[in-house]
């Protein structure tokens, strides 16, 4: 693709997943540089002490009135193949919370979800949600980052180590693609990331639940440079699919690559030729390896970077922007250019197959010893929160005025969680292990207009398709059961599944990702609420009405009324 900028129309995760986003439209006003927004990262209390485990977690499994049982659990809790020791389909059969609170009964403390904003709802117009999700709060109106330009001179009460420097992750993504999905300055010089196209998680962060998003990955300079340390998009461009094919554990095709120049022999076919595959085909036990190209690989063979299937390789970067829903011309809800979040995760050190089994025994130790005790984490909201699998996880989300500001240590606490003990995670990546190989760049770029448009339903290992399997198990299109709309859609008033809409979603997954226009517009304006009383503290899901199927309290191991734990195969043909 070639460079272009993108305008209001155009960013959408569906207006223009794929496109260059320049971000130019509805600029606001560069703010003070002492403005911190309110937030001191300074001083770090965490009221719930179990911010770690999400509010999804708290679901009601069993329908209070007819007593039937879903089962929304297994594609985060279930078997996981190693280095992921994480298998816990346990977890899809009671309530296993540490018991931080008084007697015998956990609170949930997600109270933003039993919340009745229908009035503040109702009060919020649409042109005015439209104009504010519009609103470009990455750059400012001179065209740079805002949030950078902002941490050139950081507010005292954000700098956690007394420094005067911020030294957490400074937004450096440009978020203006090439055909290939490589993001680059106006210059036209690469800064490194890379985006891709993916299946979305089912549940609660497919757009019709409130939000589109995207994500990035860059690895450390030595995998974009040739052995004589000049950079080469080839030997990155490379790199990058040995990446891909180590954590999705698949053959992964490439353009055609000339393995002499590279002095690998990628397609593992015996002979330095043109190779159109990077063939999986790690065995260390059996003696089969595979290896980076470029610096990379002569940093290999020195011990300074590690390869390993599902895992990796140190230093590697994801960048992760998470966006209101707009509308484009004709209606269709589409990725707005305002962020909710920018996440970002940095991989800080290597981890074998057996240092990740002694962390998980240590855990399973630890709980116990100390079955009351709440996940602890090392790092600070400047730096970033350290998960046990080695990764430093920071995040910027929006102040009372939109604008993106650093997460306290609660904030980024929720964060944390999911990324370091599910076994629906690749080393705690959750987007790079469903990526879709598609395409002349194989799904090497950022996200179209219509990125579910005539998608099919994705095979998993067992043959079946995944949001099919999800809605059956689920009856639902979120973990709450609150999304009318895809209940409506796809089953009929005696919860039978519809067999027509179930056809449709087989060949396009846009039946399914996007919600109507009105129901993206009172979502936007759910969570724009919460924005304005910063209490992300009490929950960040949208909550367009009270959840009635979530728990307020739960008892120590209380059953879920799910007997029999379900598989989460991974994605990929039988």
């Amino acid at each position: 693709m070639t460079v272009r900028s993108v305008t209001r129309a155009g960013l959408h995760r569906s207006c223009l997943l794929g496109l260059v986003i320049s971000m130019s439209a509805c600029r606001q006003p560069a703010p003070a540089p002492q403005d911190d927004g309110g937030v001191n990262l300074t001083v770090r209390p965490v009221a719930n002490t179990i911010a770690n485990i999400p509010p999804q977690c708290f679901t009601r499994t069993q329908d209070a009135g007819s007593k039937a049982v879903q089962n929304p659990c297994y594609v985060c809790h279930a078997e996981a193949p190693e280095p992921n020791y994480q298998s816990q389909p346990e977890l899809q059969l009671a309530y296993a919370f540490p018991q931080v609170h008084a007697g015998s009964t956990t609170h949930n403390d997600w109270s933003n979800l039993f919340i009745d904003r229908g009035r503040q709802i109702a009060a919020i117009t649409d042109d005015d949600t439209l104009s504010y999700v519009r609103g470009d709060n990455y750059r400012n109106q001179a065209g740079a980052i805002e949030l950078t330009e902002r941490l050139k001179n950081v507010p005292a009460h954000w700098d956690v180590n007394g420094n005067g420097s911020w030294d957490g992750y400074v937004p450096d993504a440009q978020f203006r693609f090439d055909a290939q999905g490589y993001d680059r300055t106006a210059g036209g010089k690469m800064t490194g990331w890379r985006a891709f196209v993916y299946y979305p998680f089912p549940g609660a962060f497919m757009p019709t639940n409130g939000a589109f998003d995207d994500v990035l990955i860059r690895l450390p300079e030595v995998f974009r440079q040739d052995r004589d340390g000049k950079p080469s998009e080839t030997v990155y461009t490379t790199n990058l699919a040995i990446v891909e094919s180590l954590i999705t554990r698949r053959n992964t095709p490439i353009t055609a690559t000339d393995e002499t120049a590279l002095g690998v022999d990628l397609d593992k076919d015996g002979v330095l030729g043109t190779a159109t595959q990077v063939t999986f085909d790690w065995a260390p036990l059996e003696k089969r390896y595979m290896h980076y190209v470029g610096q990379a690989s002569t940093a290999q063979d020195a011990g300074q970077v590690h390869l390993a299937a599902g895992l990796f390789p140190e230093g590697t970067e994801f960048l992760h922007s998470v966006r209101y829903l707009d509308l484009d011309a004709t209606g269709v809800v589409v990725a707005a250019p305002r962020m909710k979040e920018l996440r970002y995760s940095r991989k800080r050190r290597w981890l074998t197959y057996s240092d990740l089994y002694s962390q998980s025994l240590k855990d399973i130790k630890e709980a116990d010893l100390n079955p009351d005790r709440p996940e602890q984490y090392l790092g600070d909201p400047e730096r970033g929160l350290i998960s046990p699998l080695g990764w430093a996880y920071q995040g910027y989300i929006e102040d009372a005025r939109g604008r993106l500001r650093p997460q306290t240590q609660e904030e980024s606490q929720f964060c944390v969680g999911c990324h370091s003990g599910l076994s629906a995670t690749e080393d705690g990546a959750f987007a790079f292990p469903r990526k879709i190989n598609r395409g002349n760049n194989h799904g090497w770029e950022y996200w179209g207009s219509r990125p579910f448009r005539q998608l099919p339903d994705p095979l998993r290992t067992d043959g079946q398709t995944e949001f099919r399997s999800y809605l059956l198990a689920n009856q639902a299109g979120d973990e709450f059961r609150a999304n009318a709309e895809v209940r409506q859609r796809f089953f009929d008033e005696n919860g039978a599944p519809r067999a027509a809409a179930f056809a449709t979603l087989a060949t396009d997954l846009e039946s399914l990702m996007l919600p109507s226009p009105e129901r993206a517009l009172l979502l936007n304006k759910a969570y724009w609420l919460v924005v304005r009383e910063q209490s992300f503290a009490k929950g960040r899901d949208p909550v367009i009405s009270p959840s009635d199927n979530v728990l307020r309290d739960v008892d120590m191991d209380q059953p879920t009324g799910i007997v029999t734990p379900l598989p989460a195969p991974r994605l990929g043909a039988p």
